[in-house]
């Protein structure tokens, strides 16, 4: 099926690894132009050239998605390249631990400290909102834009010991909803994919990360079938659809990428 992404502009934060370098490489094969961003100069710049070795076409950017001037600074790089910004993937973020039991090394909200939420808060809150507002003029200006941010089941659901990181993600998917209500009048499609567990690629085959994962399985029913739990790639395949017109019915809305573990109308 071909998702028709070919010479579209596309900004990835958090592409340097993991599975924000798997949206970027899932982009690129489908023929979009793909900016390749990371806080790390040197990641960014690596994907960025593992595509381009590859016949795709990206650039890696530096920046800090929390600061808006370097933000800024980004989008107007890749306009300058490339013209205009069809298509955001908001995919950086801070990786959390899976919920835990205190006996199990979780630490509840009321034994946390205030260390970690501004972090966390800056990466989910202000890094959407910095990313979103420096395309927006442009997607409305040619009537057409995609954005797509990852979410967390956290947000959905709850979890013990993630609190604030449940809490901070749960901003996305108020803020998306209703970028998407102001939006829609210009052909602009704002949505959101809900993960959980995801196991950075390269990693899967280690005995240490196979026997940490196979404790999680429980809570993913897709998890024993397929003996494995959720990968960048699993994500990207989503990513790639929703941004692609083959979605372009589709706003407002949270796609669940989680193996089943969350359940949710």
């Amino acid at each position: 099926m071909d998702l028709g992404l070919k010479d579209k502009v596309a900004i990835v934060t958090g592409g340097g690894r993991g599975m924000g370098k798997k949206i970027c490489t899932t982009l690129a094969e489908e023929g979009a132009r793909v900016c390749v961003n990371d806080f790390f100069a040197d990641r960014a710049k690596s994907v960025a050239d593992e595509i381009n070795a590859a016949g795709g076409q990206a650039i890696g950017i530096q920046a800090d998605v929390t600061k808006w001037d370097s933000v800024d600074a980004m989008v107007k790089q890749v306009v300058a390249k490339w013209g205009t910004v069809h298509i955001l993937c908001n995919s950086a973020g801070i990786p959390a631990e899976p919920p835990r039991r205190e006996e199990a090394g979780g630490r509840y909200f009321a034994q946390q400290t205030r260390a970690p939420w501004d972090a966390t808060i800056n990466m989910n809150v202000y890094g959407i909102l910095n990313c979103c507002k420096a395309v927006i003029g442009y997607m409305i200006d040619q009537r057409y834009g995609k954005i797509v941010s990852t979410l967390s089941d956290a947000a959905r659901v709850g979890e013990p010991t993630m609190v604030v990181y449940g809490g901070a993600k749960s901003f996305i998917s108020g803020f998306s909803k209703g970028l998407a209500k102001e939006n829609s009048r210009f052909g602009i499609n704002v949505n959101m994919i809900a993960s959980s567990w995801v196991t950075r690629e390269g990693t899967q085959s280690s005995p240490e990360v196979k026997e940490r994962e196979k404790e999680l399985w429980g809570f993913y029913p897709l998890a024993k079938g397929l003996e494995r739990l959720g990968l960048g790639s699993d994500m990207a395949n989503a990513y790639a659809f929703l941004v692609s017109d083959r979605a372009e019915w589709i706003t407002g809305q949270i796609l669940s990428v989680n193996g089943g573990y969350c359940m949710v109308d």
